[in-house]
């Protein structure tokens, strides 16, 4: 079978994602850095200018978007929908993490389910010559998220867990791991799981172990995000208290706001001992900027992942 040929890829990026921009570019001799002007106009509307746009035709493009506010989507919107106009042999959006995927469900009349508004947006993107575009995202909350976006955008559904198969490899072999969590159980079923309830009462959030006994174990709570933390917290108290050696946590996406990050921060010998480890991607930039040599923080870089995507 005839190997596919390998393309070059011209990326262009939110000022919020050059970091990580310029890590894949790094990653890859593949990978193009292009530069946007991102300006306002006195009343506070983008003014935005693609730079040197005429070598876009016929070329495959890419972005890296970061819609960590409301404030900053519309801007990046503007450029996404441009682009592929441009005359793109092909238009990949890479946006690491969907932030309305939590609210994908309608519990009662009224709701508003954000995360069906944000894919019909994307699913406006214009189709460039090469076809419908690509939209690549890291661990949506829901997968059925799928369904709401149109046939005019393909999203391809990536997982940071690789990261972190790779990291847990790197620690002592003396360690007894275990994993807490149910999603990704297919993906780490190499290791014994335990699985945590979550229920409430009243305004109190109760978490119960459902399966597996932790004791003698260095427990690994996996999940696709974290806001506040509390959830993460009251489950390291109730792995401790059935004998837990060790607790660690990695998330995808850290969405941690409010500075809710400096709950985890290692201050004293008790903060010390809640969790040995906690790893997260710099799909949130603002976070990995927050948390920069904070322990017992570690940050792990989908660079590589996204350079691999962007081949797809």
């Amino acid at each position: 079978m005839e190997r596919r040929q390998k393309k070059q890829v011209l990326l262009f990026y939110c000022e919020e994602a050059e970091d990580l921009a310029r890590k894949v570019a790094a990653h890859s001799d593949l990978v193009q850095l292009q530069s946007i002007n991102w300006r306002s106009f006195d009343d506070g509307f983008p003014n935005l200018f693609i730079k040197n746009a005429h070598d876009i035709r016929g070329q495959h493009v890419a972005f890296l978007a970061s819609f960590s506010s409301t404030s900053v989507i519309f801007e990046q919107l503007s450029v996404i929908y441009a682009l592929p106009m441009l005359f793109a042999a092909s238009f990949t959006v890479v946006l690491p993490f969907f932030p309305t995927g939590s609210f994908e469900r309608i519990e009662e009349e009224g709701d508003v389910a954000t995360a069906f508004t944000l894919a019909r947006m994307l699913s406006n993107t214009p189709i460039s010559r090469g076809g419908p575009t690509s939209l690549v995202i890291y661990d949506i909350h829901a997968l059925q998220e799928r369904f709401y976006f149109n046939d005019t955008i393909l999203p391809v559904f990536e997982t940071g867990i690789p990261l972190l198969k790779q990291r847990l490899q790197q620690l002592p072999k003396s360690d007894k791991m275990m994993e807490l969590g149910k999603r990704f159980h297919k993906l780490l079923d190499h290791f014994p799981m335990v699985i945590c309830n979550k229920v409430r009462e009243g305004d109190k959030r109760i978490v119960r172990i459902k399966e597996g006994d932790p004791a003698g174990c260095h427990v690994v709570i996996v999940d696709d995000l974290v806001q506040s933390g509390g959830t993460l917290i009251e489950c390291q108290k109730v792995l401790a208290a059935h004998g837990a050696a060790k607790v660690s946590a990695y998330v995808t996406h850290g969405v941690f706001p409010k500075r809710s990050w400096e709950r985890f921060v290692h201050k004293n010998e008790e903060s010390e001992k809640a969790f040995a480890h906690f790893g997260i991607t710099d799909s949130c930039p603002s976070t990995v900027k927050a948390i920069a040599s904070k322990a017992p923080f570690e940050v792990l870089s989908l660079a590589g992942s996204i350079a691999d995507a962007l081949q797809i």
